[in-house]
């Protein structure tokens, strides 16, 4: 998957550009607030429906401006050409069309542009809670399949249900069983699913993080989940006079996790920044191998200060990775030193090119 061309107004700095994209590495100088980072906001916007970080859509919109469109035209890795335009309104949301035909359910949209993004905050993934890991999770298996987010929504829908029931103080032992016997089903699914993806990538994340250390270290990835021996309904079984003194379900997929670690010990506990960031970049790049296999077509790949924390050694491993093999497609890298771009596209065997950014505007070296 690639764009080619994308048109921007008003979305954050960037009150108006046009830019045409080469099909290998796209590279974006300038300091930092100029708009780099703005751009592949943009391109994941358009790509994924929903912004790259946890912000309100209306806070994307330029300051004083009362609304922001991205509209890109797309090549899929058989040559098929499709375009796509989101627009979000202050105040009355966002709209997602793809060859001009407005989406009746914008969760169509997910997974038909595929696209990896890592980024500064990928460090939460280690450092932040177990939401933020089944967050990713979830986004993740969603994009590959459809009935995976359907099962997920089902179980939530349940677990709202109940913890309705535990806030209000029922005690009624059949009251419940009426909708855990729902949530059984949903939640057997998001567990296989969960433990397929984490067995799936395993090995993809050892040998990027081992390509990218240079072997001097190793990684490992785990999935956590109490119905790895038990079934929902023993697990709410068992928590629910607990559950009741506590006004919420303690237990079950909404507290999965992913477990890191760096040799035996967690990553969140001896991890240094530069060890978190390279099992982050090693975890995406994994991801994107997923996708391919999974959905049949590249994805995009948005590398957004990848120089920062890290050594010259292992950025060097990093771009030889993704711009050395057949395998990765278009990618998108930003930075605020020219040497360390100049550097980059000096050792690249892809087509390149070098924009440089400032006050939301871009224009090509």
């Amino acid at each position: 998957m690639r764009i080619e061309t994308i048109d921007i107004v008003d979305f954050k700095n960037i009150h108006e550009a046009r830019l045409d994209f080469c099909n290998g590495v796209n590279c974006l100088l300038g300091r930092n607030g100029m708009g780099k980072s703005n751009l592949l906001e943009a391109i994941y916007l358009l790509s994924m429906a929903r912004p790259l970080r946890s912000v309100p859509e209306s806070a994307l919109i330029s300051h004083g401006s009362d609304s922001l469109i991205v509209k890109g035209d797309y090549e899929s890795d058989a040559g098929s050409r499709e375009s796509v335009s989101c627009g979000v309104v202050r105040g009355k949301g966002k709209t997602m069309r793809r060859n001009g035909k407005e989406y009746q359910r914008i969760s169509e949209h997910i997974g038909r542009f595929p696209i990896v993004a890592v980024t500064p905050t990928d460090s939460e993934i280690v450092t932040g809670s177990g939401e933020v890991r089944r967050r990713l999770m979830d986004m993740v298996i969603s994009q590959a399949d459809p009935a995976y987010l359907a099962w997920l929504i089902r179980y939530n829908r349940g677990l709202e249900s109940r913890n309705r029931m535990l806030r209000a103080g029922v005690r009624d032992k059949l009251l419940y069983e009426s909708v855990e016997t729902g949530m059984e089903q949903a939640a057997a699914a998001v567990h296989e699913a969960r433990s397929l993806w984490t067995q799936t990538i395993r090995p993809s994340f050892s040998r990027f993080y081992s390509a990218i250390s240079g072997d001097s270290e190793e990684a490992s990835l785990d999935y956590r989940s109490v119905l790895h021996d038990k079934s929902l309904a023993q697990v709410l079984e068992e928590h629910r006079a607990k559950d009741i003194a506590l006004g919420f379900t303690s237990a079950g997929p909404h507290r999965d996790d992913l477990i890191t670690r760096l040799g035996s010990y967690s990553m969140r506990s001896i991890g240094s920044q530069g060890q978190v960031k390279t099992f982050t970049i090693a975890l995406r790049l994994a991801i994107f191998d997923y996708f391919r296999s999974r959905r049949g077509e590249t994805p995009i790949l948005l590398l957004d200060d990848i120089f920062d924390k890290l050594d010259s050694t292992r950025v060097g491993r990093i771009i030889s990775e993704v711009s050395g093999a057949d395998n990765f497609g278009q990618i998108f890298i930003t930075d605020t030193n020219r040497e360390h771009l100049d550097e980059t596209l000096a050792g690249l065997k892809s087509e390149s090119r070098l924009f440089e950014v400032s006050e939301g505007n871009f224009k090509v070296l």
